[in-house]
């Protein structure tokens, strides 16, 4: 029976030291603090007098100090002589590394996957002592809690109403006041958590409340940066992006990982006009996307785009000659964690003296980058002709298929009348008023073959802000399997020329430009067709217009027909 309970008692040691064993480095946890400076300054007090002291985030906002890494063993002999020396408080305790994130002290260190380091306190055995769980402390009386709620500020106040609200329980305004709407707004809050409904939070309560408010910003890493060349001082998502360089007016900070983040802070000297300017660059830049609110005022802005993917804010304002914000863009769907990021990083911003200066960064030189951002492109650019004065465009198919927005001349919108999706041709009607410098009359006669004839379009999709004349002559009045609604031509055009009119010496519109590809087949260098202008009139029936007809029997100056054929052609973008 004897050797039965020794067996027992070996086998239960063994295990319990595997365990240990297997447990890893801990840690004696000594204070924690529900800010990043305040435990920075209590990390650097401590470690003026103790050896091993190390911060960490906890998560939550809050944010501990902590000595180690150290064997259980050693751990539990550290705790027992710095609390008798009354050198640490006596509720701190033993914790393991799966509580710690990242750490903040000693500044640039990473010690929660190294070995342990030696205990700074000689060893003494000790009969094991049992491991007591201490009872949890009891919770304020209401009476008790409105006695400590009195010492609240009035900024914590009301930052409890905030985390009230966010919880969905206040409705009110944040003024601190804890009036009847308050208090039952913290009544619901505790009928929710379970806790007693007395409407006055306890000192605990109230720290639950805030960590809940406070974890949708776990895991990003916030740390207070001051940017010198900037001359800003924010709140910066460090475990999202990080710093990559200066390009006037923009300090770019960049994703580090998963999360696809873009911060910008903007720093440029200026007055109210140099404002109004970054306000409208600002949103041809493609990290702004078109749809969202917008807010212009006399010295500031706030600039929303959001898209199926990402969501853009920028807040900047004028003072003291000095324009400074910043912009986020963040991944759509996570709007908790954006807003209260935006709130965060708005709530810490600072300006210093100085200002980025015109010189900073590449100045990389391309029309698609502004400050080493791409502006907003287009899917694709075609071209098209007035057929109106009111500013009525016929242009392909090509130019507006699966389009969520186009444009005319890459500035007004325009909404799509008629899609003959057969012939390849639709009519656009833009959505403000246009005054074309030429509207196109359609020839009343066909040309004879051979003629000379002329294209314009934006053969290069809108890099050149004019549109190019391209010459030839007129092939055959019908296509290769002898369509009578066909014209070939002899002529070399490129892609963004399909749509754009095509003219007789005379300056009457034969046609519109088809895109080379409408065959399905490669042909031969400089074939290119047409559509005929008898369906072109017949398409803008369908939209109810009657096309513009005139005799161009007679050949005109080649000036005069290039400047007919340029005012009437538009450039159509499709964007996504």
């Amino acid at each position: 029976m004897c050797k039965r309970i020794v067996l027992a008692w070996v086998m239960l040691v063994a295990t319990v030291c595997m365990g240990a064993a297997q447990e890893g480095p801990v840690w004696i946890q000594i204070e924690a603090q529900p800010s990043l400076n305040a435990a920075t300054e209590r990390a650097r007090e401590y470690a003026s007098d103790l050896p091993d002291v190390n911060g960490f985030s906890l998560g939550g906002g809050w944010y501990g100090v902590a000595l180690g890494p150290y064997a259980r063993s050693d751990a539990e002999q550290v705790l027992r002589v710095y609390r008798s020396e009354g050198v640490i408080p006596r509720d701190s305790y033993i914790a393991l590394s799966s509580a710690f994130r990242q750490q903040f002290w000693p500044i640039g260190a990473n010690v929660l996957n190294r070995g342990v380091v030696e205990a700074p306190v000689e060893a003494t055995p000790q009969a094991p002592t049992p491991v007591v769980e201490a009872p949890a402390p009891a919770d304020e009386t209401p009476a008790q809690a409105q006695r400590s709620e009195r010492q609240l500020t009035r900024a914590e106040r009301e930052q409890l109403q905030i985390a009230l609200q966010w919880a969905g329980t206040y409705q009110g305004g944040i003024d601190g006041a804890f009036g009847r709407g308050t208090r039952n707004a913290m009544a619901q809050w505790q009928d929710g958590k379970g806790f007693e409904t007395t409407g006055i939070l306890t000192t605990q309560q109230r720290a639950v409340l805030l960590k809940d408010y406070n974890a949708v910003l776990d895991g990003l890493g916030l740390e207070l940066v001051r940017d010198e060349t900037a001359g800003i001082e924010i709140q910066m998502p460090t475990g999202v992006v990080a710093f990559e360089k200066y390009e006037y007016p923009f300090a770019h900070y960049t994703a580090t990982g998963e999360i696809d983040a873009t911060v910008l802070l903007i720093s440029q000297a200026g007055d109210q006009t140099t404002l109004f300017g970054l306000y409208d660059i600002m949103q041809t830049l493609d990290i702004v996307p078109l749809d969202g609110p917008r807010e212009r005022k006399n010295s500031s802005f706030v600039l929303v785009g959001e898209d199926s993917s990402r969501v853009s804010e920028t807040r900047v304002a004028l003072e003291d000659g000095q324009i400074k914000g910043f912009t986020v863009v963040w991944p759509a769907g996570d709007e908790d964690r954006r807003t209260r990021l935006m709130d965060e990083m708005e709530k810490s911003f600072v300006r210093t003296s100085s200002v980025i200066p015109e010189s900073a960064g590449t100045q990389e030189q391309a029309i698609d980058l502004v400050a080493g951002l791409e502006v907003r492109k287009p899917r694709l650019s075609r071209s098209g002709f007035f057929v109106d004065s009111r500013g009525t465009v016929l242009t392909t198919t090509e130019a507006v298929n699966s389009c969520t927005r186009v444009t005319l001349d890459s500035e007004t919108e325009a909404e799509v009348s008629v899609l003959d999706e057969a012939r390849g041709v639709a009519v656009l009607k833009p959505t403000s008023a246009l005054a074309p410098l030429a509207v196109a009359r359609f020839a009343d006669a066909q040309p004879r073959l051979q003629s000379e004839v002329a294209a314009a379009g934006f053969s290069f999709e809108g890099v050149l802000d004019a549109p190019s004349m391209t010459f030839g002559t007129l092939s055959d009045v019908r296509g290769l399997n002898g369509e009578t609604d066909l014209a070939r031509l002899a002529m070399n055009t490129l892609p963004g020329d399909a749509g754009g009119p095509v003219l007789d010496a005379g300056g009457g519109v034969l046609g519109m430009l088809l895109p080379e590809d409408r065959t399905g087949r490669a042909l031969p260098d400089g074939v290119r067709f047409a559509l005929d202008r008898e369906v072109l009139q017949e398409v803008l029936a369908q939209a109810g217009m009657a096309a513009a007809a005139t005799n161009s029997a007679t050949p005109i100056d080649p000036f005069d027909l290039s400047s007919a054929a340029t005012g009437m052609t538009v450039l159509v973008s499709c964007w996504d």
